[in-house]
């Protein structure tokens, strides 16, 4: 019997050969199937359908794959090793990964300089003549992490684990590498060595980087063990790169409030003019400032990986096959769907819409529930809302809208008081403002709210050419708000789950 095996993924006709009984969880991720539990069997994310081949049935998948998709060949890939010879279907998730390309006032430099961002699901990285500010490269990809859980808390809860912080540190040391060396082979025209690297991220991020302990971020008080900018030496990130070039991860602000909040307020000029803004940085986890040049307050919220599709029983990314926007047309669902295909799932932005449209039609009562004791809501066949959807959907959106509400109390002023909302991140740019504001997400009027894009990469590129005591100074002025410590955080959180019965300005 050969030591290999070789797979064969539909529809993309991708085919490779892999060891005899590796984990399908460590071959697939690349491909776009999704792990949001970490791989623990505990939810659907990561379903394939054996075409050719055979995957045994363990205890988790008879407990989570009706009877139905067992005999259709469905099987739960974080459970199955690759034993014979495999055909697999798997949508084709490829994923759009939100770079930047917004021009900014700039003092030249000389060299080459190299800006990353480090998500909880995604990294891009740039590469920028810092003479004239020109990006010269782009690479993005899919944070390797994300296969051992799709939000914070599940990445924080693998890392305690035995070696698991240890696993974690490696992948994305090795794939942001990879990258860098990527760059510079695209460039490779451009003799001018690289002066400088500025990595942002979120503070679990930060810490599952530069190999601080997570620890202290799974429980109670939830303190970071380091919040200050570091440098670090390529040396130490076993990379390879002419010049030996500093290594600078910028600083966090706090608590899960790390250096991509603090980059988008810099890149935003939140921090100056006299006019109260709001930077709301929308993902896994939620990021809210207010502030002007006088004083700014910042927060974070559990909002958890609905939005980008995970947790989500036919959610995925913003890909091919994905319902990306819905509407009302004649009193019925009408969806878009990435790449003129058929449907295969359904991606954050169209969730968000989907669920709008329901409580329009009146599909969906204020509470939550779906009317008529219905268990679900086909939208266009065979994609459909349950449900357990409804409720993550309210989870996430509950979180945002009640950080939102109670930073606003801190500062002592209504959401109509505040300028201009800078929405950020890949479903910042995508989501409808009006479909958010008709689920309760976002309690601003239609006019203060701003998709701005990628602004953790911007503020990471304009760190490049700034003087990093001003980068430090700015993290000093922001003010952590620790919401679950606010005495009324459960009870407004509790009334932010519910949707309002119609969209009203603020």
């Amino acid at each position: 019997m050969s030591d290999t095996v070789r797979i064969r993924l539909r529809p993309m006709g991708v085919a490779f050969e892999v060891q005899r009984g590796t984990p399908l969880q460590d071959v697939l991720f690349p491909f776009g199937v999704e792990f949001p539990c970490g791989g623990k069997g505990k939810c659907k994310g990561c379903r394939v359908r054996v075409i050719k081949g055979t995957l045994p049935l363990n205890a988790e998948q008879e407990r989570m794959l009706t009877p139905e998709e067992r005999a259709g060949g469905w099987r739960l890939s974080c459970q199955c090793n690759a034993e014979p010879d495999l055909v697999l279907e798997l949508a084709q998730w490829e994923a759009q990964i939100l770079a930047d390309t917004t021009g900014f006032t700039f003092t030249p430099k000389t060299g080459l300089g190299i800006a990353i961002d480090i998500g909880t699901t995604t990294l891009v990285a740039q590469l920028l003549d810092l003479e004239r500010a020109e990006v010269l490269a782009v690479r993005t990809a899919l944070n390797p992490q994300a296969r051992f859980g799709a939000d914070i808390m599940s990445r924080v809860g693998y890392a305690v684990t035995e070696r698991g912080q240890g696993k974690l540190v490696e992948v994305v040391r090795r794939q942001i590498g990879k990258m860098i060396e990527e760059l510079l082979e695209a460039a490779d025209r451009c003799t001018n060595p690289v002066a400088d690297i500025v990595i942002v991220g979120n503070t679990v991020m930060h810490h599952l980087f530069c190999d601080f302990s997570v620890e202290p971020l799974s429980h109670y008080p939830f303190a970071p063990e380091h919040l200050a900018g570091i440098t670090l030496d390529v040396r130490q990130l076993g990379w390879t790169i002419s010049g030996s070039p500093p290594i600078r991860f910028l600083p966090n602000i706090g608590g899960f409030v790390g250096s991509d909040i603090l980059a988008g307020v810099f890149a935003t000029g939140l921090h100056t003019g006299d006019h109260l803004n709001a930077l709301i940085d929308l993902g896994t986890n939620g990021e809210i400032v207010i502030g002007n040049s006088q004083r700014m307050l910042c927060a974070s919220t559990a909002a958890g990986p609905a939005f980008e599709g995970a947790r989500i029983y036919m959610g995925m990314r913003a890909s091919t096959g994905a319902i990306s926007a819905v509407r009302i047309h004649h009193g019925q669902f009408a969806c878009h769907v990435l790449g003129n295909v058929a449907p295969r799932g359904i991606c954050g932005s169209g969730l968000v819409d989907a669920a709008a449209c329901a409580l329009e039609l009146k599909y969906i009562l204020p509470g939550g529930r779906i009317a008529g004791g219905d268990k679900s809501l086909m939208l266009c066949e065979p994609v459909k809302l349950s449900q357990t959807d409804i409720r993550e959907l309210q989870l996430a959106k509950g979180a945002i809208a009640a950080g939102a509400r109670l930073l606003l109390r801190q500062c002592n002023v209504r959401g109509s008081d505040i300028g201009r909302v800078h929405l950020a991140g890949a479903f910042g740019n995508y989501i409808d403002t009006a479909s958010a504001r008709r689920i309760g997400l976002l309690p601003f009027a239609s006019g203060q709210i701003h998709p701005v894009g990628n602004t953790a990469l911007l503020g990471a590129k304009m760190a490049l050419f700034a003087n990093p005591t001003i980068i430090d100074a700015l993290a000093q002025r922001i003010t952590h708000v620790s919401l679950n410590e606010l005495p009324e955080f459960q009870d407004v959180y509790v009334e932010e789950m519910l949707f309002p019965t119609s969209i009203d300005e603020p």
